[in-house]
């Protein structure tokens, strides 16, 4: 997978599939080159005037394809 070509831009929806923001950086491990966190920035109007970044850990996303979609409670244990 290239990281840019396939992550970088990704809406990021919850779990009431509600937009979250879009990914604009990943963090890996260096020792095996695994991504552990996506690093997202809301969107909207609001978000646009501060420079707000979210982690979000790899743990939490449920599904990656068009957009990612994040775990909800009831998936987490």
């Amino acid at each position: 997978m290239r990281i840019k070509d396939e992550l970088f831009g990704k809406e990021v929806l919850d779990a009431d599939v509600q937009i979250a923001g879009k990914v604009i950086d990943v963090v890996f491990d260096t020792d095996s080159f695994e991504i552990t966190d996506l690093v997202i920035k809301g969107s909207g109007l609001s978000e646009q005037i501060k420079a707000s970044e979210d982690l979000v850990p790899m743990e939490l996303v449920k599904v990656i394809g068009d957009k990612i979609l994040l775990k909800g409670e009831d998936d987490i244990i």
